[in-house]
């Protein structure tokens, strides 16, 4: 066992000295959770979005200049109204749920992503002429259309392309406000999923409409029963058929997507891959054309090296640390930040205090998942951790706080305090399920001062899918506390880990914690 950890360790460091060296990239292009990508190229930028659920702000729109190095250049929203599912309310809330798969656009100098919601129940379009800001207008109208592709043809005419199986099409009006009164929705493709020859699992969804060289391809991904993830790819002459389709990628699953070129004519497809707790991670795959036909990867395998120099940090772009240091005329948050659920903003600030974030416990609660103004961020793999500095002299009685890994079956290590004494305490939600939480606290330890350093960590070489945690009294010396977390990607928030800073009242409100900082890292803190 030991020399296959020293194996692992080993392949993971010549990985890492591959990039840094030879500048290849490599499969998947990034090791965190971006699912559901919908990607468009304007003259030489790349532009992507894609699913962040009850997360918020949301629908993150992404940038690049070479397919694999991503930074976020903003988000077409900051929330998606005041329901009570998305404010945490009357005891709703919206995991997993949210705003699901996206389509981006690009035509007549706008920019368009249209998104739909199965907490509203309404199909959100939203138009911007710049997409590295957050200020998009935006449309809504029913009825909800899942998993659906924009489109604008050559015509002038406006489509969405609905998917489930049999997959459908219907024209929009032309200022995007909703479906033309007189057009009913079309089935061009009965039944998707039959051309793959195998049982029918998952239904065929996740569509994607393009154009190319005179013709219409839609993307679909199947999951046939006892089967992968399988690409499917339709073409026509015609937008309203009839289609002919096949499969085209069916490798590792790595599946659901679309097709871009390059500005110097390469082209390539863009997938993910389920990857564990991580999340679900993308892919970018080598095509070329034959007879009409997209061909991707090699001879049907997707490679793992790409002929594409690029940086591909192991800490990607869409991740960062923060000392929580504002000027001016900084941004309160930076874009890696994503609130869980909708923010009540009148209880943090980055300015109260000079280089803290300050999360103030203004609503009563007893968990962790139905805690407002929770804080995260994506974490990563093949191993990261997250670091906290955390001031807890001003609790309450009751007040929890600390830093978590957030999905249902959740781990935390933080500061509670109970009859005017503070403890250290490691706890979690392995066995969690969408109507309970389950949670049980493994370790607490007495705690007599007012600073206290608390790190998270997650191992996801090959899917090892393990959480650990750490505290500190002086920032240098760490020790091991409570169990080691089983991490689970659950269909309930059907989102990877995400590192998560919290603080919660439940008994008084208004005590407050500060943090100091938040580090990341990609080293364990030991050799697990």
């Amino acid at each position: 066992m030991n020399r296959l950890k020293s194996i692992l360790t080993l392949t993971f460091l010549l990985y890492g000295m591959l990039i840094l060296v030879c500048g290849q990239a490599r499969n998947p292009v990034i090791w965190a959770d971006v699912p559901d990508m919908s990607m468009i190229r304007v003259g030489d930028t790349y532009y992507m979005s894609s699913t962040t659920m009850h997360m918020n702000p949301g629908l993150p729109i992404m940038k690049s200049k070479n397919l694999v190095d991503w930074e976020i250049a903003g988000y077409a929203y900051n929330t998606l109204g005041n329901l009570d599912d998305f404010e945490m309310e009357n005891g709703k809330d919206t995991y997993g749920r949210g705003s699901w798969a996206s389509s981006l656009r690009y035509h007549n100098g706008i920019y368009y992503v249209s998104t739909f919601s199965n907490s509203s129940g309404l199909n959100y379009i939203y138009s911007s002429t710049d997409p590295n800001t957050s200020d998009w207008e935006v449309k809504t109208f029913k009825p909800m259309v899942h998993d659906h592709s924009l489109f604008f043809d050559d015509d002038g005419k406006v489509y969405m392309v609905t998917a489930g199986g049999r997959i459908g099409i219907r024209e929009l009006k032309s200022d995007l406000s909703g479906f033309k009164e007189e057009s009913e929705k079309k089935t061009i493709i009965e039944d998707a999923d039959a051309i793959t020859g195998k049982p029918k699992g998952l239904p065929a969804e996740g569509a994607q409409l393009f154009k190319a060289n005179g013709k219409y391809y839609l993307f679909l991904i199947t999951w046939p029963k006892g089967s992968m993830r399988t690409q499917l790819l339709f073409r026509s002459d015609n937008i309203m058929g009839p289609y002919e389709g096949k499969v085209v990628l069916e490798d590792k699953g790595v599946a659901q997507g679309g097709f871009i070129d390059s500005p110097e004519g390469e082209w390539y497809g863009y997938f993910f891959r389920d990857s564990g707790a991580v999340g679900r991670i993308p892919y970018i795959v080598p095509m070329k054309w034959e007879d009409g036909w997209p061909v991707f990867g090699d001879k049907g395998m997707v490679p793992m090296t790409l002929n594409i120099p690029a940086e591909q940090p192991v800490v990607p772009a869409i991740v960062a640390s923060d000392d929580f240091s504002r000027t001016g005329g900084d941004v309160d948050l930076p874009l890696v930040w994503q609130w869980n659920h909708n923010p009540d903003h009148q209880n943090w600030s980055v300015r109260e205090r000079k280089g803290y974030l300050r999360l103030k416990a203004g609503h009563i609660t007893n968990s962790f998942l139905t805690a407002k103004n929770t804080l995260t961020q994506r974490t990563f793999g093949p191993t990261c951790s997250g670091e906290v500095a955390l001031d807890v002299s001003e609790m309450n009685d009751g007040d929890v706080a600390g830093i978590g890994l957030l999905q249902r079956k959740y781990g935390l290590i933080g500061v509670k305090k109970k009859e005017g004494k503070y403890y250290i305490f490691a706890g979690n939600a392995q066995r969690a399920d969408k109507d309970n939480e389950y949670y049980q606290e493994d370790e607490v330890i007495p705690f007599a001062g007012d600073i206290v350093y608390l790190k998270v960590e997650a191992n996801y070489i090959n899917q090892r899918d393990e959480g650990y945690f750490y505290y500190s009294i002086d920032g240098k010396n760490w020790k091991s506390i409570g169990k080691i977390l089983k991490m689970v990607y659950t269909l309930d928030h059907f989102m990877g880990y995400r590192f998560a800073l919290f603080n919660y009242a439940t008994q008084k409100i208004n005590g407050y914690v500060d943090f100091d900082y938040f580090k990341i890292s990609d080293n364990l803190t030991a050799k697990n």
